[in-house]
């Protein structure tokens, strides 16, 4: 017996070091605009890469940034008329905050992510066959893999019916678990499902679960979120803490929160509930069928979680770091991407460089492609950074079109004349590596 608990006591005093090296998070008040930071300096970050990192998000409209080391504010730049008290939309970033509200709900016995959606909305939400209707629960809508046809190609007078919510529009197209498809309309009826179960608007579910216990403002308007820099990086923080805030915790299942924050599906390895996990070997995109290979951020850690929308809202979480990274403003790129991810990595490239003892790369900081026009009539001119090795094009369904003569070029002109109408994925490998592009032809 005594051999027995000198053995614990060794494996606890062994077990110390690791405990006690752990870092507190800091959590600014719920009231006031008190928010503790950290010198830049503090982190070892030089003020000429801060500089650098700066003036790249400015030239790609940018309109805010935020970085958080442990909760305390490391780096905040507002640009242009924005400022700290400036609104705007999260975009599909706001999906992953259902997600975290979904779990709050199924934790009170509200619902069971288990449960048919139809349970809550009734039957006939969708114009799927009765029995294919039938198989869809609120897990499919977390996950994205409802069967619900998601195929669009966006016109002048539709936009993009993607996001539309009314049966019509959601349409059967294989039975639900089969697919993974990046469908808005499918998610958006999350709030329906979270009001239906809790009897409240999903404002007054928003505001009682998250926004009085963690300080936040905000608001739902048309299933979009809207708020500050800070609030959206108070939501970050709350995720970095796997939902705890201070002394309180918002949601105690941390099996949901790990499922939330982990593979959700095998289709798309890089999508866990409404949330995009970096570091996994292959990712798909919105629109298309094509399973990519490689992580999604190559720049970025691997234990990476994000928040992402349309025109690059997004929430960057860092568990190893402790950092949270927040961007609003206007999309970076020329593309019309809803989740675009290409701006992420290169902004991946400026972060990775902020540390004085970091190898400066400067050509690491440069996009890899550039593609204009985009969409395009005719066809579209390539540029690369490095040599091209290899370009090749897909169509939606993620189905080979075409091999692109290119061979140790850096510009090459892509015909579009003998393409139909529509969305391509571009696959252009360089001594660099390998890019992947959205290109659009329309007349």
């Amino acid at each position: 017996m005594l051999v027995r608990t000198l053995t614990v006591i060794a494996c606890l005093l062994s077990l110390k070091p690791a405990l006690t090296a752990q870092t507190a998070l800091y959590f600014p008040p719920k009231t006031g605009n008190t928010w503790q930071t950290l010198s830049p300096a503090s982190q070892h970050f030089c003020q000429d890469r801060i500089d650098s990192l700066y003036q790249f998000l400015e030239t790609n409209n940018t309109k805010s940034f935020m970085l958080l080391k442990d909760g305390k504010i490391v780096l905040e730049k507002y640009f242009g008329t924005f400022v700290q008290d400036s609104l705007w939309y999260w975009a599909s970033a706001g999906k992953s905050f259902t997600a975290f509200m979904v779990g709050q709900a199924q934790e009170e016995g509200l619902l069971n992510i288990q449960d048919k959606t139809s349970d809550y909305l009734g039957t006939g939400w969708t114009s799927a066959p009765s029995d294919k209707e039938a198989l869809i629960t609120i897990w499919h809508q977390l996950s994205m893999t409802s069967g619900l046809d998601d195929t669009f190609i966006p016109t002048p007078t539709e936009p993009d019916p993607n996001t539309c919510t009314n049966p019509q529009c959601l349409n059967y197209l294989a039975d639900a678990g089969t697919r993974w498809a990046y469908h808005t309309g499918a998610y958006r009826l999350l709030h329906n499902v979270l009001a239906s179960a809790s009897g409240s608007t999903i404002n007054q579910f928003t505001k009682s679960h998250v926004l009085d216990r963690t300080g936040m403002k905000g608001l739902w308007l048309f299933d979009v979120f809207y708020s500050t820099t800070r609030d959206m990086a108070r939501f970050g923080l709350l995720t970095l803490a796997k939902g705890a805030w201070d002394t309180d915790t918002l949601l105690h299942d941390q099996d949901y929160f790990y499922d939330m924050t982990h593979s959700s599906q095998d289709y798309n390895k890089s999508y866990g509930y409404l949330w995009w996990l970096n570091g996994q070997s292959s990712f798909m995109v919105p629109a298309f069928q094509f399973v990519f290979p490689g992580e999604l951020l190559p720049n970025a850690p691997d234990d990476m979680i994000a928040a992402l929308g349309k025109n690059d809202q997004k929430i960057h979480i860092v568990p190893s770091k402790g950092w949270v990274v927040v961007r609003m403003g206007n999309a970076a790129g020329t593309g019309n991407e809803v989740v675009p991810i290409s701006f992420d990595n290169t902004m991946w490239a400026y972060l990775n460089q902020l540390e004085c003892n970091a190898s400066a790369v400067h050509d690491q900081l440069e996009n890899e492609l550039k593609i204009y026009p985009n969409p395009a009539k005719s066809g579209w001119q390539i540029e690369s950074n490095g040599a091209i090795q290899k370009m090749q094009l897909f169509d939606i369904q993620g189905k080979f079109v075409k091999s692109i003569e290119s061979e140790g070029q850096k510009s090459v002109w892509l015909s579009a004349t003998d393409l139909p109408d529509g969305m391509y994925m571009l696959s252009c490998t360089s001594e660099r590596g390998t890019t992947f592009q959205k290109l659009i032809k329309s007349n």
